[in-house]
């Protein structure tokens, strides 16, 4: 069974740094596109930052230049970098996972941050 889990969510100042991981278990194949995405409270879940196999990346314009996706593909791992953070950015944030038309989810972790 695919499974997601994702940790490094927190409380953080206004202008600090958070670093989620999210590790795939469970699959014999190597996941082509992970992404994450987040939900604020009232919002709809969004898409903040994607990385395709290859290197592809794609990110929310509020996050660009602050915000850095990266993966290790040997072990199904991907990382998100959030720098510079800004009250806006508190949600729960979703690590999600797809391949061959296949879509797995991680069970959030919380980003708050204060101003």
């Amino acid at each position: 069974q695919v499974q997601l889990v994702e940790s490094g969510g927190g409380l953080v100042q206004a202008g600090g740094s958070l670093g989620l991981s999210c590790v795939a278990s469970g699959m014999t194949f190597t996941i082509d596109v992970f992404a994450w995405f987040r939900q604020a409270p009232g919002a709809q879940r969004e898409l903040v930052a994607q990385i395709v196999t290859g290197g592809s990346e794609y990110y929310l314009d509020s996050v660009k230049g602050r915000f850095t996706i990266s993966r290790d593909i040997a072990k199904n791992t991907v990382f998100l970098q959030m720098n510079s953070l800004k009250a806006e950015d508190t949600a729960v944030y979703y690590c999600h996972a797809s391949k061959w038309g296949h879509e797995f989810w991680g069970q959030g972790t919380q980003v708050t941050v204060a101003s």
